[in-house]
Parts: structure tokens; sequence; C-alpha cells
């Protein structure tokens, strides 16, 4: 069996919750360091990671290239909450022998806070509190969900259940993808369109995709410039599915509706960010994933993957 590992590294725990949502008392002998922020800086990073023989990532707040998997010498195991994340390079761990491990999550907490989003779009409530708390009433008049077209980019698990939540609204689901079947479609109660078709005669286009090569920009000028007057985007998804400049100027044009962002091209959003001054937003800080529940479970698997790689086999390993 290996020798236990002895010093860990958690990363990027903003809210300063990891140590009281973890059974971390069940690992005697390990000596845990916590770290709020986010080091973008490569050799700053490596010059704090180094010492640390396993390190928890949260989720894609902090990336590990090969080049920085390279320079930690003391690096063993590498965990991530959830059971992936492609900002790890999973070919670099297991060419250095470094075991790269995933943690359980719980439920679909994305799916609330892209309703939240949608709701909050379409009966403007970030501004009609705003204007209750200085002291107006009843400022605008927001639209209802029901009968309204709902376009979703992505039929996967997230789009799937944002559907339902959708079609239980009573709206009209349609949706698109580059693999997206009339079958798949069917499965989930929806109907599919093209792309461009989408984007016409949706009121709520939502984004549920994985970030890749092919999916990056996938919402560009053009596309924006097809959406109605009227309609609103979200996105819960990754930040550079969507052309960030073409987005903010949409916005500043009014040549859509509104946008509903839970991710951004840059995290954490730094102050002076131009999304932040851009008309009509709904903006929250990647809540996508941030549940007490989901960090129970991202710290019980912490826990659970150190204890499996003690003891000689390592639970919940990611293969590249």
């Amino acid at each position: 069996m290996p020798d236990a590992i002895k010093r860990l590294a958690i990363l990027d725990d903003y809210q300063g919750v990891a140590m009281s949502m973890g059974p971390w008392d069940t690992l005697p002998g390990l000596e845990v360091t916590v770290f709020r922020d986010t080091l973008t800086d490569r050799a700053a990073l490596v010059q704090r990671l180094a010492p640390f023989d396993a390190i928890l990532a949260m989720r894609e707040r902090t990336p590990f290239p090969r080049a920085l998997i390279e320079a930690l010498p003391n690096l063993r195991l590498l965990i991530t909450t959830a059971a992936r994340n492609r900002s790890i390079d999973a070919s670099a761990c297991a060419d250095r022998g470094i075991a790269f491990c995933g943690t359980p999550s719980f439920g679909d907490p994305t799916t609330d806070i892209t309703w939240g989003l949608i709701t909050g779009l379409m009966r403007d409530l970030p501004a009609q509190q705003a204007a209750l708390r200085a002291g107006q009433w009843q400022t605008s008049v927001g639209r209802g969900l029901e009968g309204q077209t709902l376009g979703i980019v992505g039929l996967g698990k997230l789009g799937a259940r944002t559907a339902k939540v959708g079609l239980a609204f009573g709206m009209k689901v349609i949706a698109w993808s580059q693999n997206l079947t009339d079958e798949r479609a069917a499965e989930v109660g929806v109907t599919r369109v093209d792309k461009a078709t989408l984007l016409s005669t949706a009121d709520v286009v939502t984004l549920h995709l994985i970030l890749s090569d092919r999916s990056r920009g996938i919402i560009g000028a053009a596309d924006l410039a097809q959406m109605k007057k009227t309609a609103f985007i979200v996105n819960t998804s990754r930040g550079p599915l969507i052309d960030q400049d073409a987005l903010i100027a949409a916005l500043k044009a009014g040549t859509i509706a509104g946008a509903g962002i839970d991710v951004f091209d840059i995290e954490p959003l730094p102050p002076g960010h131009p999304l932040l001054g851009a008309p009509n937003t709904f903006l929250t800080p990647h809540l996508g994933y941030v549940t007490q529940q989901n960090y129970h479970a991202y710290y019980q698997g912490t826990v659970e993957a150190i204890a499996a790689f003690n003891a000689g086999a390592p639970v919940r390993v990611i293969t590249p």
C-alpha cells in the first residue's frame, strides 16, 4: 500500500465552508490547508501547491493543465468535485502516476438556477425588488411562462430536465443541438428544430452543452441577431458557449430583451467587467452547483477518496 496522504490542499473555498461540510476527523494525521482565493499566476500556484501530496479542486475554478501537474513534485492524489473535470489533464496525471479521482454529486441543482434566471427575467424580478426597496410599486408588467416557447440548446441530462420543467409550466418546448435526433427529442417530449428556427421563434433560449472546441462560441453575433427582440437568453453551462462581446453588444443595442447568466469567461468575475454594466441582465456568481447538499456530497466523497487511496484501492478514478 502507498504511504498515507499527509497534506491536503483544498482550493477555491470561496465561502469558507469546506471544513464544516466533510467528516475530516475520520482521517487522523491528515493536515488540511484551505485556500479561499483563486490564483491565476502559474508560478505563484506552483509555489503554493508544491508541498502537498493531495489536492482537492472545486470544479473548474483552478485548471490543472499538464505544465502545472508536472511542476508539482509531491502530488500523488488529485481529486475533483463531481465525476468529471475537463480543466484537469487526466493524461498528464496518468503519465505521472497520479491518481485522479472524482466525488459524488447530489441531484441536479443547476436546473434550479436555470429556472430562477428564466422566471426572474420573464417577471422582471430583480428590477421589481430594487424598485420596491426604493419605495416604488409595480413598475413593469412581466410575462407569464405558460404559452411561451422555450428553446433548449443541448438536450442531454440537464437540458432534458429543464425541458420537463418547461412543459410543466405549459410552455411549448423546442430543442436543437448538433447531434440531436427526432427520437431523443420525442423521448423527452419536445420538438426538434434546426438552429435558425429555434433562435427565431423561442421566447427564451437556454444553453445546456458541454464546452468543447465544437461548442465554443456556438452562440455568436449572427445567432443573437436571429433572436426576437422580446426574447431572453440564459446560460448556466459555460461562459464561452456565447460570444461575450457579441452578447454585450446585443444587450446594449436592445436587439434582445435580456440575458440571465450564471457562468462567465473569467471566474470570479473581476470588478468592472463589462457584463456588470450591461443592461437587462440577471447575473449570478456561478451558483449552479452551489448547494449545501452538493457540498456535503463533494467533501464526503473527498474523505472517501483519500481513505481509499491510503488503502491502496482508489475509488471513482477518472481515466484519460
